[in-house]
C-alpha cells in the first residue's frame, strides 16, 4: 500500500534526452568496479566503490520539511484498480496533482557564481539547491519513500566536482589529476554522484527518466534508494554532480517501483511527449529490492483489465539496490486514465500492485 502525505506537487516542459549522464554503483566486492560503460548516446556508466566516502552530519539546505512525509495513502489498492472516477479516487487524485503541480511550479536553476577560468568552484544561488532537492524528494514521496535533505559539506564536494566537469567539458567518474581545475575534493565526490551535462534541477528529470542506461537505470535507482540521504547538491550553468553513495537513510522498503504503487502523474513517466528518450515506456518501468532477489522473476502487466505484452530484464545488481528489474513495454503506452496491474511471480517473493495514472494538467 502506498504511504504518501496528501499535501502539495507541476507539470515540467519538455526535456532534451541527449544529454550526457553517469551513475555510479557499488561494487560488492568492496573494490572499484572498472569497466562497467556502456556506449550509448545518452549515457556512461561507471561504478565506484560504496565505501569510497560516507554521508556526515546534516545540514540541510531543503526549503519546507513537509516534504518529508509517509505518503498519500491512495486508501486500498483494490479501490484504485476498480476506477478512477470514484470520489474517493477522485479526492486522492486532486491531492496528488495539488503536490505535483505545486511543487513543480518554480524549477528555476539559480545562479552559478564560480569561473572555470580561474578555476573557482563558487556556489549555485538559490532557488536552485532549494529546486534540485523538492524535485528528488517530490519523486520519492510519489514512490513511498521518506524525504532527504542536503549536507553542507557534500554540497562543496558536489560544487568541486561539477566545475571539473565544467572546466574539461566531459563527465566521468574518475577524475584525472591532469585535468583542469582538479582538486582531490571534486574527484572524490565524482566516484559517488550521479553526474549529467546539464544542471542540478533539469538533471532529476533526467536522472528519473534514465535514457541510455539499459543495463542499470542506475540514476533512477539511487533517487529512490532506501539508503539516500543526505545528498549533495553541486552544479554550474552546465554541468551537476548529486551526491548519492555512502547515504544513511533507512526506508526499509521491502520494495519500490517506478512507476509507483497508487495514483502517479502521468507528467512523471513521460516528458516532452510520449515515445520520446524521456519515456518510461522507452526507458522501462522498475521494481528495486534490498531485501530479496528479483532476477527470477516474471512481469504480467494489464490496463484495465487486458494483458499488455512486455519483456521483464535484470538489472545490474549494486546501483542503488541490491536487485533489480526492468519491464519493458512492448508495443504500447502508458496512458493516463488508465489502471495498471502489474504482478511479479516465479523463483521469488510475490509482488502485486496497481498504478493509476492520472493527467494533473
Amino acid at each position: 500500500m502506498l504511504g504518501r502525505e496528501l499535501t502539495a506537487v507541476g507539470v515540467r516542459g519538455s526535456l532534451l534526452a541527449a544529454l550526457l549522464l553517469e551513475a555510479c554503483a557499488p561494487d560488492k566486492s568492496g573494490s572499484i568496479a572498472v569497466g562497467q560503460r556502456h556506449d550509448a548516446a545518452t549515457a556512461e556508466l561507471a561504478g565506484p566503490d560504496t565505501m569510497a566516502l560516507t554521508a556526515p552530519t546534516v545540514d540541510a539546505t531543503a526549503p519546507d520539511s513537509s516534504v518529508a512525509s509517509d505518503a498519500p495513502s491512495a486508501t486500498a489498492a483494490d479501490t484504485l484498480a476498480d476506477t478512477v472516477t470514484t470520489p474517493e479516487t477522485l479526492t486522492a487524485t486532486s491531492a496528488v496533482c495539488e503536490r505535483w503541480n505545486a511543487d513543480r511550479a518554480d524549477l528555476r536553476e539559480g545562479s552559478w557564481t564560480g569561473s572555470a577560468a580561474s578555476c573557482a568552484p563558487g556556489t549555485l544561488l538559490e532557488p536552485g539547491p532549494a529546486n534540485t532537492l523538492r524535485q528528488v524528494n517530490l519523486y520519492r514521496w510519489l514512490a513511498g519513500l521518506p524525504a532527504v535533505e542536503a549536507a553542507a559539506d557534500l554540497n562543496v564536494g558536489a560544487q568541486a566536482c561539477s566545475l571539473a566537469m565544467h572546466a574539461n567539458q566531459t563527465i566521468t567518474h574518475y577524475v584525472p589529476e591532469s585535468w583542469s581545475c582538479y582538486s582531490a575534493l571534486g574527484a572524490a565526490a565524482a566516484k559517488v554522484s550521479n553526474i549529467a551535462t546539464t544542471a542540478a534541477v533539469y538533471a532529476i528529470d533526467l536522472y528519473m527518466a534514465d535514457p541510455g542506461n539499459e543495463q542499470t537505470l542506475g540514476h533512477r535507482r539511487w533517487i529512490l534508494s532506501n539508503s539516500l540521504g543526505p545528498i549533495g547538491i553541486g552544479s554550474t550553468s552546465r554541468y551537476s554532480c548529486l551526491s548519492v553513495i555512502g547515504g544513511k537513510g533507512h526506508a526499509g522498503r521491502a520494495w519500490t517501483a517506478w512507476p509507483p504503487e497508487g495514483i502517479v502523474p502521468y507528467g512523471a513517466l513521460v516528458q516532452g511527449g510520449n515515445g520520446g528518450q524521456m519515456s518510461v515506456d522507452v526507458t522501462g518501468w522498475s521494481i528495486q529490492s534490498d531485501s530479496f532477489g528479483l532476477d527470477r522473476m516474471e512481469a504480467t502487466v494489464t490496463r484495465d483489465g487486458e494483458a499488455l505484452p512486455v519483456t521483464t530484464d535484470v538489472l545490474l545488481g549494486g546501483y542503488g539496490s541490491s536487485s533489480a528489474i526492468k519491464i519493458m513495454p512492448d508495443g504500447w503506452r502508458t496512458e493516463p486514465g488508465h489502471t495498471y496491474h502489474v504482478e511479479l511471480a516465479g523463483a521469488g517473493h510475490p509482488i502485486a500492485y496497481d498504478v493509476v495514472v492520472v493527467d494533473c494538467d
